[in-house]
C-alpha cells in the first residue's frame, strides 16, 4: 500500500521499499528537475501535455529547487539530503518517508503537506508554513547500515523525526505531530496554535515564544525544554512531563500576576472612572493603575478610552485594542502578544521592553505627544520585541527604537521620518507610495 492508497485513516501506511516494487533509485540531474517543474507547471495550468512531478524514490540529494510551485507533487520516499526547497510551494505535497535532513525549506509552503515519517534532522524550516500537515507516524526511511547504498532502503515505523531543526517563526496550527522525535529542535516564535503533540518527545526543544494555544500535549515530554514565554492556553497537558522545564513567563490559564480580583471594583467600572478622569482633566473621576494585572479577561478594549494608562508589566494578551487612546500609557515590559492595536492612538506611550510579537500595529499612531508648544514626548519602544508585528502604515515619526527586535516585522509604508532605529535588529522599511 502506498502513501496515498487505501484507507486515509490509517496513521500508520508503509510506502513501499524500492526492492518490494523492482524500482530503482534514480539519480536525477538539475536538467531533469527543471524538466520536470516545467511540466509539472503545465499540468497545473491546464496546458496539453503537462505532467505531476513524480519524483518518488529518486535521488534528489542536492539538488536546487528553490522557489518552485510543486504544489501536490510526489516526494514519497525520495532523498533529499541537502536539498535546495527555499520558498517553494510544497501545498499538498506528499512526503512520505522522504529523507530531507539538512534540507533548506526556510519559507516554503507546506499547508496540508504528507510528511509522516519523514527524516527531518537539521532540516532548516524557519517560517515555513505546515499548517494542517500531517507528521505523524509513517514507515521512515534509512539508508543501510553496512553498505550506507542510497539505493538499499530499509523501512521502520515511526513518526517524522525532525530532531535539530530549526522551526523558528514556523506556522505548525493545526499539525499533527503525535509522536514526533523533536529532541533540542527551535521552535521559538513558531504558531503551534491546536497542534497536536500527543506523546511527542520534545526534551531540550527551544519553545521560548511560541503559541501553543489549544495544542494537545497529553503524554508528550518536555523534560529540559525552554518554554520561556510560550503561549500554552486551554492547552492539553494531561500526563505530559515538564521536569527541568523553563517556563519563566509562560501563559497558561492561570493568572500571570495579579488577578483582577484584588482590584476594590469591577475592571469595567475602574475603566469608566479612568474615562471620567481622562474626560475632565483629572477634576472627576479616578486614574486607574493596572501595573503587573492579568488582563486577558477584561474582554474588548475596542476604542477604549486609556489615555495615560499605568499598566507596566501588566498582560493584555489577544486583547482588542483597535483605535483606543492609549496617549501618554505608561505600558513597559507589558505583554501585548497578539493584540489588535490597529488605528490605536500611542503618541508619547512609553513601550520600553513591552513584547509586541505578531500584533497588529496598522496605522497605529506612534508619534510624539505634543502637550504644549514648545515641549512634546516621543514613544519609547526601547529593546520593545516586535517581531512578526504588522506595522503597516505606521506612523512612526521620531519614536524611539534603540534595540529593538523587528525580525520579520512588516514595516510597509510606514513613516519613519526621525525614527532612532539604533541598535535595532529586522529594520526593512518600504517608504509609503
Amino acid at each position: 500500500m502506498t502513501a496515498n492508497q487505501g484507507d486515509p485513516g490509517n496513521n500508520s501506511q508503509a510506502a513501499p521499499a524500492p526492492a518490494e516494487t523492482g524500482m530503482i533509485r534514480k539519480k536525477l540531474t538539475q536538467a531533469d528537475i527543471a524538466k520536470a517543474i516545467k511540466l509539472h507547471q503545465d499540468y497545473r495550468n491546464g496546458v496539453f501535455g503537462g505532467r505531476r512531478a513524480i519524483f518518488s524514490f529518486q535521488d534528489l540529494e542536492g539538488m536546487m529547487f528553490a522557489g518552485a510551485n510543486l504544489s501536490d507533487a510526489d516526494f514519497t520516499g525520495a532523498a533529499l539530503h541537502g536539498a535546495s526547497l527555499g520558498g517553494c510551494n510544497l501545498d499538498r505535497a506528499v512526503l512520505f518517508g522522504a529523507d530531507l535532513r539538512m534540507a533548506n525549506l526556510a519559507g516554503a509552503s507546506l499547508v496540508r503537506a504528507d510528511l509522516r515519517g519523514a527524516l527531518l534532522q537539521g532540516a532548516n524550516l524557519t517560517y515555513a508554513n505546515l499548517y494542517d500537515a500531517d507528521l505523524r507516524d509513517g514507515m521512515i526511511a534509512e539508508r543501510d547500515a553496512k553498505t550506507r547504498d542510497i539505493r538499499a532502503m530499509q523501512f521502520k515505523s515511526g513518526a517524522a523525526d525532525m530532531q535539530g531543526a530549526a522551526m523558528q517563526g514556523a506556522n505548525l496550527s493545526r499539525a499533527r505531530m503525535s509522536g514526533v522525535a523533536a529532541q533540542h529542535t527551535d521552535f521559538t516564535d513558531a504558531i503551534m496554535v491546536g497542534c497536536s503533540l500527543v506523546r511527542a518527545n520534545l526534551a531540550h526543544a527551544n519553545l521560548t515564544n511560541a503559541d501553543l494555544t489549544g495544542a494537545d500535549l497529553s503524554g508528550a515530554s518536555l523534560k529540559g525544554a525552554t518554554l520561556t514565554n510560550a503561549v500554552l492556553t486551554e492547552a492539553k497537558m494531561q500526563m505530559a512531563d515538564l521536569s527541568g522545564a523553563n517556563t519563566a513567563g509562560m501563559l497558561n490559564d492561570k493568572p500571570a500576576g495579579r488577578s483582577l480580583d484584588e482590584l476594590d471594583m469591577t475592571p469595567e467600572e475602574a475603566l469608566r472612572l479612568h474615562a471620567q478622569w481622562v474626560t475632565s482633566g483629572g477634576a472627576a473621576g479616578k486614574a486607574v493603575d493596572f501595573t503587573g494585572f492579568d488582563l486577558r479577561k477584561i474582554g474588548s478594549l475596542y476604542k477604549a478610552q486609556l489615555t495615560g494608562l499605568v499598566a507596566n508589566n501588566a498582560v493584555f494578551f489577544g486583547l482588542n485594542l483597535e483605535g483606543a487612546a492609549i496617549q501618554g500609557a505608561r505600558l513597559a515590559n507589558a505583554d501585548l502578544r497578539n493584540c489588535r492595536l490597529s488605528g490605536a492612538d500611542l503618541r508619547g506611550a512609553t513601550l520600553r521592553g513591552a513584547n509586541l510579537s505578531h500584533a497588529d500595529l496598522r496605522q497605529v499612531d506612534l508619534r510624539p505627544l505634543v502637550v504644549a508648544e514648545t515641549r512634546s514626548f516621543p514613544s519609547h519602544l526601547d529593546n520593545a520585541n516586535l517581531r512578526h508585528a504588522d506595522l503597516r502604515e505606521a506612523r512612526l515619526q521620531q519614536a524611539v527604537l534603540r534595540d529593538a527586535d523587528l525580525l520579520e516585522a512588516n514595516l510597509d509604508g510606514a513613516q519613519t521620518e526621525g525614527a532612532d532605529f539604533a541598535g535595532a535588529v529586522g529594520v526593512k522599511v518600504t517608504p509609503p507610495s
